[in-house]
């Protein structure tokens, strides 16, 4: 599952976004325990995990390596029991998880008072898969923003501080008119928990106004109040609330409602990715291409700006399914999405259209400056080698541009479809502008 609502990777030059830790430390005196979760996480999550059996052991690995994350700890080993193995780790500052063997209330709540993330017990069912679970949600949950509205200074620190507890990057306002703001610099905020009670503008009104511009696939809300008007449940939810909590609440309630929440986002935008992506090259599909390209049309026309549709097809393709069989066909259309995906600004509008066929929607781009972006992509691709086998095949493509702003994107379609059928009768391989004056001579 991606990460949140998955978006198209950003193409051209800039700054990488610097790696994050991405270990995970076991701390368990059972080997057997120790290697099926270990397994389960690297298997599941692909993520490195580093066992050790005692705090010595553990000492040594974090001095030798800074790149763990998180660490799941049992409460006893050979040189250190409970608050001795919590200090160790808490002190570091690293998120901690208790997996104990033993249970008991009073154990447990003296667990849970200090800032560990979860107390887990190794022998109940499901265990394992919880343990996976949580590990993928903190993992992620390191590249969220999560946004906490309260006019309480004090009511704002205890939830920000479970909140980055939990991996997230937390963001404060004191009312709504600062968290609008917030929202409106920080497209990552992707979590809002908002308090009802505050002047001006209360928590239902803020999240009616939230809901305005960013909507359940982009945002949940989870609404908090210390209040028992019993319908105010009902109108935070009706106004756009994802879910709500009622003061004073535990932190486990906290976490699990949180949890679910960003889980159920993920799933959404699972679902849209898998709706509007084409599963074999990974780009948009012909869809997601005819709503994003329809949007920058009508933006376009609005503001006067130049804007060209190129079409793309690879040339001799079903000489290359029948030659070399339908596996490097596909090879073939990966290799060719991939060199339009790196060859694409973060502006453009990308997609696979079908079969062979790609679109690539070039804003504030003219005929000339897109003949010669598009024709140093031809030439990019008629560059490639694609393995199959111990062998490599190569492919070219024929690009048919239209740069003209005609009634629809539809209209503009045709026209390069146009172009792109004279670039194939004319010998593949090249680029062919569509313009108005050719068209009418046509």
């Amino acid at each position: 599952m991606s990460p949140l609502h998955p978006t198209r990777p950003a193409h051209g030059t800039g700054p990488a976004r610097q790696a994050l830790p991405s270990r995970v430390l076991i701390l368990e005196n059972s080997r057997s325990f120790a290697a099926m979760v270990s397994d389960a996480i690297g298997e599941r999550l692909g993520l490195e995990v580093v066992c050790c059996r005692s705090l010595a052991e553990a000492a040594g690995a974090l001095h030798d390596d800074h790149g763990v994350f998180l660490v799941l700890t049992g409460l006893v080993v050979s040189d250190g029991e409970t608050e001795q193995v919590l200090d160790f780790f808490l002190g570091r500052g690293l998120p901690t998880v208790v997996v104990s063997g033993a249970y008991d209330e009073a154990t447990r709540d003296r667990i849970l008072s200090r800032p560990v993330v979860d107390c887990v017990l190794k022998n109940t069912p499901g265990n394992i898969d919880y343990l996976v679970w949580l590990v993928q949600r903190l993992e992620r949950n390191r590249r969220i923003s999560a946004l906490v509205v309260d006019d309480s200074t004090s009511a704002r620190s205890v939830t920000s501080a479970l909140l980055s507890l939990y991996g997230f990057k937390v963001i404060e306002a004191g009312s709504g008119p600062e968290a609008l703001e917030a929202l409106a610099h920080d497209p990552r905020i992707r979590l809002a928990t908002v308090d009802h009670e505050m002047p001006g503008m209360d928590g239902i009104e803020l999240v009616r106004r939230m809901r305005a511009t960013l909507p359940r696939d982009h945002l949940a809300v989870v609404g908090v109040s210390g209040g028992r008007d019993g319908g105010l449940v009902a109108r935070f939810l009706k106004n756009g609330a994802n879910d709500f909590l009622h003061k004073p609440f535990s932190r486990e309630e906290f976490f699990c409602r949180i949890s679910q929440n960003i889980d159920n986002l993920e799933l959404i935008g699972t679902l849209q990715d898998l709706a509007t992506r084409d599963f074999l090259t990974g780009l948009p599909n012909r869809r997601h291409f005819l709503d994003e390209g329809g949007r920058a049309f009508e933006d376009h026309v609005d503001a006067g700006a130049p804007l060209t549709l190129a079409m793309l097809d690879i040339d001799h393709f079903k000489h290359v399914n029948d030659t070399w069989g339908h596996d490097a066909g596909d090879q073939a259309l990966k290799a060719v999405a991939q060199a339009l995906q790196a060859h694409a600004r973060p502006t453009d509008v990308l997609g696979r259209f079908g079969g062979e066929e790609f679109c690539l929607l070039l804003p504030s781009m003219g005929e000339a400056q897109a003949r010669a972006h598009m024709d140093a992509l031809r030439e990019r691709i008629a560059g490639l080698e694609i393995p199959v086998g111990e062998e490599s095949l190569s492919v070219t493509v024929s690009i048919g541009l239209c740069p003209v702003l005609y009634e629809d994107l539809h209209a503009m379609l045709l026209h390069a479809d146009r172009a792109l059928y004279i670039a194939k009768a004319s010998g593949r391989n090249r680029v062919v502008v569509d313009l108005d004056t050719e068209l009418e001579e046509a």
